[in-house]
This record gives structure tokens, sequence and C-alpha cells, in this order.
């Protein structure tokens, strides 16, 4: 690995969420192996900047960006590390590293290939899915719609969730909420800006686009937790419009099955509107609403 591989900046997209944003910045002050910087790209109401200055100890970049797009708010604090870095890493604001993390990562660097392109934390508290016995089943896989291998994405569109990895496994898709890059990637890689506003599948379309010509893996032993946090969500009637609207154009961008994927999202909008009739939340039935919107406007 080449001198400047040895050193690691993270770029954190963040909008409204100090409480969060302090947590993550304990854990990187924490490391065993210190990070050489922190890119914060704030598109808060309300500016964040006192709360990385509560940690001298990091070598902090602010950067406001407004309006909020994380698409967008990526591509700018790429653009903003150091020369010198030879990797850059994404975390969610609501990520919290194991103390070691950071370590663990880049032990594996050290050995890693040249085709590597990309690597993630293993998450440690996965958020379980609905139906997960219906998307891993025989005939979800067979139809091309769901698959039951961690890290793949289906010629439907979907892709696969993560569990937590017990050893090291290459994947053909990465999480933006904890994951390491190697810094040429973004010589010929960037975040498609066609998903603005709530970014939903942008890290699914970058880190596609990169394991078609790099390596993608998950390390199970550098770990840490997500704590999603309440704030910055949108309504369910916005999110099942760019659920389908967002989905349908990764589709299509890279030539997989647009009769696969409209089956798939078919189901989806059946399940979501059960969902509706049995439990009566109206969260259910704008969702619904929004997919056929979003599937109409695309």
């Amino acid at each position: 690995m080449s001198r400047d591989e040895q050193h690691l900046a993270f770029v954190v997209a963040t909008k409204d969420r100090p409480d969060d944003l302090r947590k993550m910045f304990a854990s990187l002050a924490g490391q065993s192996r210190a990070v050489s910087q922190v890119v914060i790209v704030d598109a808060s109401a309300e500016p964040v900047e006192a709360v990385a200055a509560e940690f001298p100890s990091l070598n902090v970049r602010y950067v406001r960006h407004l309006p909020p797009s994380a698409a967008k708010q990526r591509n700018a604090g790429v653009a903003a590390v150091e020369e010198g870095i030879g990797l850059i890493g994404f975390l969610d604001d609501d990520a919290v590293l194991e103390p070691d993390a950071v370590e663990k990562m880049l032990d594996f660097w050290q050995e890693s290939p040249a085709d590597l392109g990309g690597a993630a934390f293993n998450m440690r508290n996965p958020i379980g899915t609905s139906l997960t016995w219906l998307k891993r089943s025989m005939l979800a896989e067979r139809l091309g719609l769901y698959g039951r291998k961690t890290g793949s994405v289906m010629p439907s569109g979907w892709q696969t969730n993560y569990d937590t990895v017990k050893q090291t496994a290459d994947v053909q898709w990465l999480p933006s909420g904890a994951v390491v890059w190697r810094r040429e990637v973004f010589q010929e890689f960037r975040f498609d800006e066609f998903f603005d506003g709530y970014s939903y599948c942008e890290d699914l379309d970058f880190s596609y686009s990169v394991g078609r010509k790099y390596r993608l893996a998950v390390v199970a032993d550098a770990c840490y937790y997500h704590y999603p946090s309440p704030s910055g969500r949108i309504s369910a009637y916005r999110f099942g419009r760019i659920e389908a609207r967002n989905r349908r154009y990764f589709v299509r961008k890279h030539g997989l099955s647009l009769g696969r994927f409209h089956f798939a999202m078919g189901i989806r909008l059946a399940l979501t509107l059960g969902s509706f009739v049995t439990s009566l939340r109206f969260a259910y039935l704008q969702r619904a609403l929004g997919n056929i919107v979003g599937l109409a406007s695309s």
C-alpha cells in the first residue's frame, strides 16, 4: 500500500442532528488509530460548526452546503479532502464506530489487493426488514426480485440488505453509512446528483457503478453501530414517491430489468396497501399513493 493510503479522511453529510453528530465525533476522537481529517458538510437550518469545535483533537474542516442533498454534500466533501490522503470514507451522522474500527479497517487496507475499490464497516445492530422470509425465498430469487446473499443487486433493481457478517465478504454494493473508498475511485466516479434532496438509492447507484470495475468488500473486524435518528426524516408520501422514482432511474441507468422492477414494485405497493388495511395507519396509504405518483412521474 502506498504511503498516502495509510491516511484516512471521513466525509460526513449532516442536517439538523447536532446531538447525533456529537456522538459520532466522540467515537472518532476515541479511536485507537487517529483519522487524518474529518470533513463536515452541513445543510442544517442552524449551523453545527460549534459541535465540531468541541473536539479539538480532530482535524475538522467545516463546509456549509445549502440546499440539503446527500449526494451533492458528499461530492462537495470529497472535493474538500486534503491532498495526500489516499482513503476517503463516509460516515452517517448517526453512526458510532467501535474504538478499534479505524485501526481494523486500515489493517485490512494494508493487505488489500490493488483492485479493491471500497470496503464497508460491519454493522453490529442491523434492523430487521419487514417480510424477510418472503424477500429471501427461493421464488423471489428465481424471479430475480430479491436474493438471499448479503450485499447483492438483483435484476429488479432491489439490493439485499446487510446483516452482521462473520467473515469478510465480497459484495456488489456498499451502503454509505460507514464505508471507505480508495481515493482514485473519485477520479472516475462521483455521486449522481439526480438523487437530489432526500437522496434515496444514491449510495446503491454509486457503489454498484464502482463495483463493476473494482472489488468491494465488507470487513468483519471493523465494526460500528447505527442509531437511526428521528430527525431529518420525510413524510411517508414523499418517501413513497422518491422510492419509486429513484429506484426506476437506477434500473434504467444500469440496464437492469424494467419488467422485473415493475413486478417487484407492484408487490411492494400491494404489501403496503395490505399493511394499511390491517393496521389503519395512514402513513401506509400515503406511501402507496407516493409510489403511484412516483411511477407516473418517472
